[in-house]
């Protein structure tokens, strides 16, 4: 088969594509033709040396869609033909995290593409817990790109930081997946909606996914807008995935008693915490990873009915996925990057 690959760490030159071996079918997997993948900022870490597999060529991808055509005999959720995409996220199911339902805190929790074989290649390989049912009216793009960063959003919002109706949300870098989502996901659940953005392209694309109030990070600092905009009491809930470069401004644009949800450190992992503000004004600080199965059912049941829509920024084959990484990696555009295997196109 053919697909993305590369055999080091490093820019975005050491992507390949070309011939692999063909995945082999164990006896609880699924083997799919993939129809469209989907990048994240997870890919760009891993191929530039995040702890990953540490043989290669590794083929990176989390996100993708395609059709079941081969189904190993102790599968007993998917048949052949069947529209599946993939759900990244592994767990143990023994764990007492894993029993209590809660599979992304999992203490052998592993993703799909980085800590494994990933999915941009024409065919893939994986258990059916890695996969879920997409309805056939849903296309192909929309399928790739909506299940790791509508998950993480769903998981961020609902399950980690708890939103209600009538609550204002702060969505930082709302241009990239997790924040195109969860603009959406806040919108959905009632709440007044802020967002951050470096262009007024991307600032007006945030509006009209549901953004109440916009402002651009780049011209004015978000933590004095917040001040403005909400004379002075601040935001109940930060979506910040960002991490360093945002942090400090993050917990000056919360309300006493605020929750600071964050699930990537894109702008740098080391933080500091004035523990007097923390304590004083009683902030929550809320990590999150990927989903555990009740957030990613209950949130792709929207995507699948169009409640939700995952942004589609470009399509490039999977040839082309240099040019893909180095969207990503220069902010360019609004929403998801997707590829496609070039045999599809």
């Amino acid at each position: 088969m053919q697909g993305v690959f590369y055999e080091e760490h490093g820019d975005t030159d050491v992507l390949q594509y070309g011939e692999l071996p063909d995945p082999e079918v164990g006896r609880d997997e699924v083997l799919v033709d993939v129809k469209a993948g989907a990048l994240n900022h997870l890919d760009v870490w891993t191929r530039k040396g995040m702890p990953s597999p540490g043989e290669f060529p590794h083929i990176p991808g989390s996100d993708a869609a395609g059709v079941a055509v081969e189904v190993g005999p102790d599968v007993t959720r998917f048949e052949e033909g069947d529209h599946v995409a993939v759900a990244a996220g592994s767990w143990c199911g023994d764990c007492e995290h894993c029993r209590a339902g809660e599979h992304s805190q999992c203490v052998q929790y592993t993703i799909t593409g980085e800590h494994s074989t990933g999915v941009h290649s024409e065919y893939t390989a994986l258990p059916e817990d890695n996969l879920v049912a997409v309805p056939d009216h849903v296309d192909w793009e929309t399928a790739a790109a909506a299940p790791l960063v509508f998950q993480t959003a769903w998981r961020m919002l609902h399950s980690r930081a708890d939103i209600e109706a009538g609550e204002s949300v702060l969505v930082l870098g709302a241009s990239g997946g997790v924040g195109h989502a969860a603009v959406q996901i806040a919108d959905h659940a009632g709440c007044e909606v802020y967002a951050t953005g470096s262009t007024e392209t991307k600032l007006e694309a945030a509006k009209a996914l549901g953004a109440d109030h916009v402002v651009n990070y780049e011209e004015e600092s978000f933590a004095e807008f917040v001040e403005d905009h909400t004379d002075g009491r601040g935001i109940d809930v930060v979506v910040d995935h960002v991490g360093g470069a945002t942090w400090e401004s993050s917990l000056e644009s919360l309300a006493k008693g605020g929750r600071l949800v964050t699930c990537g450190a894109t702008g740098g992992p080391k933080v500091e915490v004035n523990i007097a503000d923390l304590f004083w004004n009683q902030y929550d600080i809320l990590g999150s990873t990927m989903g555990a199965n009740h957030d990613i059912d209950a949130v792709l049941e929207l995507v699948w009915e169009g409640t939700f829509e995952p942004q589609i920024r470009n399509v490039l084959p999977m040839s082309e996925a240099a040019r893909a990484h180095e969207m990503l990696e220069e902010r360019e555009g609004f929403g998801k990057v997707v590829v496609v295997p070039d045999s599809e196109l």
